[in-house]
């Protein structure tokens, strides 16, 4: 067994890709808030292969602000930044990564002057983001900053000593601007639609409470690319780690595991210079729009669609939820009969392939992700992969059955109880759903969730049914209900 060093890298299996590269050699030129599973598995990855090409400069510094985050810094400390990624293949294949690119770690809570200092450097050209879809405090809706963390409320009261991204950033631009150093592009790789954009009005929003002037200037000089990610990434367990020994003889505390397919779109907009991404696979382009629609209302929305209604049918895996002709069934028609239409061409993609792509990485047996994985922080996921889908459906005036069942399947594991529900507004959503056992329709009365879509008197129609469906037929028997309807309306 070879513990994961520096030092003993040389000994790693033939078929084991490592850094050939000198650590000693690198230089981090981009900031990471949010080591986690994705990011190593997806970011990271496309930095090693620069770094594996001579781009030394583009070496990852990672920050973690929230208290979960300590154990990676450890970790990473432990094994000299190295970390093994393992893809697998839609037909079994495994193949193992050793990762190096993130060559520095910075614990925010225990240094938050280093994160400054680093932040603040020169060397420093690139942030990056993966916080989740609920980490930017920006109404999906209207459009506004409007935080609810308590880390990034207490720095608008106190800048002093920042504990949040957005204050740790705010104060280490207007270090920059006082220093004459241009900004950092600062680059969301999180799954929102226009997360670029969305970025902007959260940062600069929370520098115009402390510095208008300074608020002024990052809108003015500083570059927000738009970007779409897309690499499925489920949390490590210790299956992952046991595999990890048995498979490849390597002993790493901490290993990720993905599928084999990856993908980054990103708009090529940089206000302080960039790598040679297009080298390394990323798709550089000017406008992400039309990849970000697919890929968040195609693969996205069906992991919400798949989820509630896989868990009502009593499954744990993606996998699982896939291998049940009927649920299998109605995914594929989630996405061919409502999300699909709504999407506008896109450049280089014949959506009834990736739609088919989709399926088949989705019924993966050895990704093993979970189904509980994609219900966290469901009240921010939802109205950025379902909502949207179901607006442009109600404007033209088109049937919602599908989504509408997403909905209710969404609130009936609430109502059920059993399953743990990660949500920052999973207190409200829990009474709604007591309601709306007895009021179907209450559930969508959340006006933080679904906005302008309260009160809509087709959705609502659409959603009554679809929860009487449920708890008349289980999901199994609502599934094949409106498939059924489906196919009645397709043949007329």
């Amino acid at each position: 067994m070879i513990e994961l060093r520096r030092t003993t890298s040389k000994d790693l299996p033939a078929g084991v890709a490592k850094p050939e590269y000198d650590a000693d050699e690198l230089h981090c030129g981009v900031v990471h808030f949010g080591v986690g599973a994705f990011h190593r598995a997806h970011q990271a990855v496309y930095f090693d292969r620069l770094l594996a090409a001579g781009h030394l400069d583009w070496a990852l510094c990672g920050v973690g602000v929230l208290p979960g985050d300590r154990r990676i810094g450890e970790i990473l400390d432990a094994q000299d930044h190295l970390y093994t990624v393992v893809t697998v293949d839609p037909d079994g294949r495994r193949e193992a990564r050793v990762v190096g690119s993130v060559a520095d770690f910075v614990f925010a809570p225990d240094d938050p002057q280093g994160v400054l200092d680093v932040l603040s450097s020169p060397a420093t050209m690139i942030v990056s983001l993966t916080i989740t879809e609920a980490g930017y405090g920006v109404n999906d809706v209207t459009g506004v900053f409007e935080p609810t963390d308590p880390a990034v409320l207490a720095d608008l009261e106190d800048l002093s000593t920042p504990s949040s991204v957005f204050g740790f950033l705010t104060v280490a631009l207007a270090t920059r601007r006082f220093h004459g150093i241009p900004p950092f592009t600062v680059m969301s790789c999180d799954n929102i639609v226009h997360n670029g954009t969305v970025t902007r009005t959260a940062l600069t929003s929370f520098a115009r409470h402390h510095d208008s002037d300074l608020a002024d200037w990052i809108d003015a000089t500083a570059a927000f690319p738009n970007s779409m990610v897309d690499r499925i990434t489920p949390a490590t367990t210790p299956t992952v780690v046991d595999d990890l020994r048995r498979d490849f003889g390597i002993e790493d505390l901490w290993p990720v595991q993905s599928e084999s397919f990856s993908q980054w779109v990103l708009e090529d907009s940089f206000s302080f210079g960039r790598p040679p991404f297009g080298d390394v696979g990323v798709q550089l382009v000017t406008d992400v729009a039309p990849y970000e629609h697919m890929k968040l209302r195609l693969l996205n929305g069906s992991h919400q669609a798949m989820s509630y209604l896989g868990i009502l049918a009593g499954y744990t895996h993606v996998h699982d939820v896939m291998a049940s002709p009927d649920l299998r069934e109605f995914v594929a028609s989630y996405m061919r009969a409502e999300a699909a239409p709504t999407l506008a061409p896109v450049p280089g993609i014949d959506l009834d392939a990736y739609i088919e792509q989709l399926l088949q990485r989705f019924s993966s047996l050895a990704v093993r992700d979970t189904l509980e994985r994609q219900i966290v922080d469901a009240s921010a996921r939802i109205p950025k992969f379902v909502l949207p889908v179901i607006r442009d459906r109600l404007a033209e005036d088109r049937s919602v059955d599908h989504a509408a069942l997403v909905l209710a399947g969404w609130c009936a594991v609430y109502e059920r109880g059993d399953v743990p529900m990660i949500d920052a507004d999973a207190e409200r959503l829990q009474r709604l759903s007591w309601e709306d056992h007895d009021n179907p329709g209450a559930f969508l009365t959340n006006r933080a969730v679904f906005g302008d879509l309260v009160g809509n008197p087709r959705l609502r129609g659409a959603y009554q049914r679809a929860k009487r469906l449920l708890q008349d037929s289980g999901a199994r028997g609502a599934v094949r209900r409106v498939l059924e309807q489906s196919s009645a309306v397709q043949t007329l």
